[in-house]
């Protein structure tokens, strides 16, 4: 059986989404914090089960008779996510599952400005640690961010942000689905997969991008980072909700999320989508 956690979240319930297409429902559990919310599962056969990181007793009852397991990362930036994901991991030891998969991000690394992709790193040496086959999956920065991460461009024309770097921006459904086709194949993988669109992109491009799609100038604005924390808790944004994102352009100055690879499109059987689709 295949147990996802965080099946009523976006990504993972779009990943049960596309298992259902490729498996038998009795194949397929989920664990989830509120199983009312996975009723449109368990109406289609697939086991549901209430399980969360923060009860280790009944996350080990989800995942009874698991051959995999997904995590999904914890996206509480105030939690310990490392503590909450090592009860996962231990939780699917202890229900004797083969392989554990667990929802990464591309750029994870100890020594990076981004805080969450310290945690991935942490998460991912547990894993290693932890004596069973394992699969990391870095995914590429969601593409869906761009809204919250560039404020209101579409309406000004104006992409007034930090300095950045190439970010190869990757839809999360692609993710999904990719997440899918490894858990029912017969592929393993073993430790890091790195799962991103084919291109990395800076700001610049997205502004020239998005100029040539809606026929009018968009323009790139570089703002200091001081200069950006202070206009956003100036708009209302807690100052330290806006000094976390400006790591994500600090990491992006760095390189950190600009690698671009093959496999996404090889597990799709297709192009994945590109951010000058969107």
């Amino acid at each position: 059986m295949i147990i996802v956690t965080g099946a009523t979240g976006a990504l993972n319930g779009a990943t049960v989404e596309h298992l259902l297409k490729r498996l038998p429902a009795r194949q397929i559990g989920v664990s989830v914090r509120d199983a009312a919310r996975a009723k449109h599962f368990a109406d289609r056969g697939v086991r549901v089960r209430q399980g969360s990181y923060e009860d280790p007793a009944a996350l080990r009852h989800s995942f009874e008779g698991a051959e995999q397991v997904l995590l999904v990362s914890s996206n509480d930036p105030h939690a310990d996510a490392v503590g909450l994901h090592r009860a996962g991991i231990e939780a699917a030891v202890a229900a004797g599952a083969r392989r554990v998969l667990y929802t990464s991000h591309q750029g994870a690394g100890a020594g990076s400005p981004f805080h969450p992709a310290r945690d991935h790193a942490a998460t991912e040496r547990l894993l290693a640690g932890s004596g069973i086959a394992w699969t990391a999956l870095r995914n590429g920065f969601y593409a869906h961010s761009l809204s919250w991460l560039l404020g209101p461009w579409r309406e000004t024309g104006v992409i007034a942000a930090p300095a950045d770097g190439p970010v190869s921006w990757t839809d999360r459904a692609d993710a999904a689905e990719a997440a899918a086709v490894i858990l029912a194949g017969d592929r393993a993988f073993d430790g890091p997969v790195t799962l991103t669109a084919r291109q990395a992109v800076t700001f610049e491009d997205v502004a020239a991008m998005a100029s040539r799609a809606s026929g009018r100038e968009i323009t790139r604005v570089v703002v200091e980072d001081e200069r950006w924390i202070a206009d956003k808790v100036a708009g209302g944004t807690p100052e330290a909700m806006a000094r976390m994102t400006l790591t994500t352009f600090q990491a992006a100055r760095e390189g950190r999320f600009a690698g671009t690879g093959p496999l996404l499109a090889e597990l799709l059987g297709r192009e994945p989508r590109s951010v000058s689709a969107g």
